[in-house]
């Protein structure tokens, strides 16, 4: 059972909240006025039990604009859920290898069309699984062209993941290989679904961009993420170990029961990996990833700190798959992911790590924007065009939940709303209040 506090069914950001978020004080009064509607949405969706808990922000290039925690961190235990709640963002860790990845390419360390087995061995000599004989071995013959940075960072690389790909995970049996979930290099043995750049297909591709980055680099991820992107941004709260601090804050994994009831179960990335897994190993706080969403709202820097170009941040939000498009993720594990599709029936394409919708969201998302998401329901998008971007934070499977794909929607829509009394960048009048 959920129990809602007092405070929680009145409102969830404190003052001193607020302020911890980003806003200064007199902001932070003005824009509770102005948040009514996200509050509102939010709080029901706890209420409802429709999910366990929820932390939710939004912001634009000149600071925060919303910040809410409603609910648990455990359903079974009760503990209010607040801002710095510690989740597990899962392949929302793929933006942020990707922003590391095109450091280099800035620096001529690494090129998007160079073949990527120039640079890691594991990529030298691909292969294509075309099938698997009448006893069962897997057939497999070598890839038509080489694997590149483009291509991995893109999602046409050739790599797939076992939740939605039925013969990635036969292959894995048959090789008696370990999950990817595992950090362990020998889950990193499965072959190519397709010749690269042959086809948009969700997997594998970002770990193995982040070996390269660790490669041309000489630090491991963790600590090269710390210096050249925590740091700068202030993401105080953000990496692939949980301290002891972050322990006391994190939040419990939740899977969706046949009733429609929620239980926690036992869940944990492994705190000792054989490799720090670039494509979905960080665990982070809302406040913390909102100040990666807004250095892109900010074309690459945030608060004086460069982290990306302009130019650089132009072109990972370019279309970088032609023709091909983003496919709907058909499961074949059920109790991990549902079949996954954002916006059915529009056109997305794909940038340097990120999702395109090519049109105007029901949400009012506009055409262009950047979004993403990871397995345990964390979602977040950026909407250059309209100035505003948002990061909501649950903890639950499967994904693509539908409760709370809508919780995630009804933020959204709403948080346009708070978007469009806010402040834009360099303006020094506080928000307005929503009326």
């Amino acid at each position: 059972m959920i129990r809602i506090t007092r405070r929680q069914a009145i409102g969830t950001m404190t003052a001193a909240a607020a302020v911890a978020a980003g806003f200064g004080r007199r902001a932070a009064a003005e824009n509770a006025a102005g948040s009514a509607s996200i509050d509102q949405a939010l709080r029901e969706a706890v209420q409802a039990k429709r999910v366990p808990g929820v932390v939710a922000l939004a912001g634009n290039a000149a600071g925060p604009i919303y910040a809410g925690a409603f609910g648990a961190r455990n359903v079974a235990q009760p503990q209010d859920m607040t801002l710095d709640t510690v989740f597990w963002i899962a392949s929302m860790t793929k933006a942020v290898t990707t922003t590391a990845a095109m450091q280099m390419v800035e620096q001529g360390k690494l090129q998007l069309d160079q073949p990527a087995g120039e640079v890691i061995d594991e990529l030298k000599a691909p292969q294509v699984l075309e099938g698997f004989d009448a006893s069962g071995a897997p057939q497999l013959r070598p890839a038509k062209r080489p694997v590149t940075l483009r291509q991995l960072l893109t999602h046409t690389a050739g790599f797939t993941y076992d939740i939605w790909d039925a013969n990635t995970g036969r292959y894995e049996k048959a090789e008696n290989l370990p999950g990817i979930i595992t950090c362990k290099n020998d889950a990193l043995k499965t072959p190519l679904a397709f010749d690269p750049g042959d086809r948009w297909d969700y997997g594998i591709n970002i770990d193995f961009a982040g070996k390269m980055v660790e490669r041309v680099s000489g630090q491991r991820l963790e600590e090269y993420f710390r210096e050249h992107i925590f740091g700068p941004l202030g993401m105080t709260d953000t990496s692939f170990k949980i301290s002891p601090s972050q322990r006391a804050r994190l939040v419990a994994m939740h899977a969706r029961q046949a009733d429609g009831g929620l239980k926690p179960i036992d869940f944990e990335m492994t705190q000792d990996p054989e490799f720090q897994m670039g494509g979905g190993g960080l665990y982070s706080t809302g406040p913390d990833y909102l100040k990666f969403v807004r250095m892109f709202l900010n074309r690459g820097s945030l608060d004086g700190a460069q982290v990306l170009r302009r130019e650089t941040v132009a072109l990972m939000e370019q279309n970088q798959i032609g023709d091909l498009n983003v496919t709907v993720l058909k499961t074949v594990a059920p109790e991990s992911s549902l079949d996954a599709e954002f916006f059915p029936g529009m056109v997305k394409k794909w940038g340097l790590g990120f999702m395109i919708n090519t049109q105007e969201a029901p949400t009012g998302r506009s055409a262009g924007s950047l979004a993403w998401a990871g397995l345990a329901n964390t979602y977040f998008w950026i909407d250059p065009n309209k100035d505003v971007g948002g990061v909501i934070l649950m903890q639950l499977l499967p994904f693509a939940d539908p409760q709370a794909l809508q919780t995630f929607a009804d933020f959204e829509s709403s948080a346009y709303k708070v978007a469009a009394a806010s402040p834009a960048a360099g303006s020094s009048t506080p928000p307005k209040q929503a009326k």
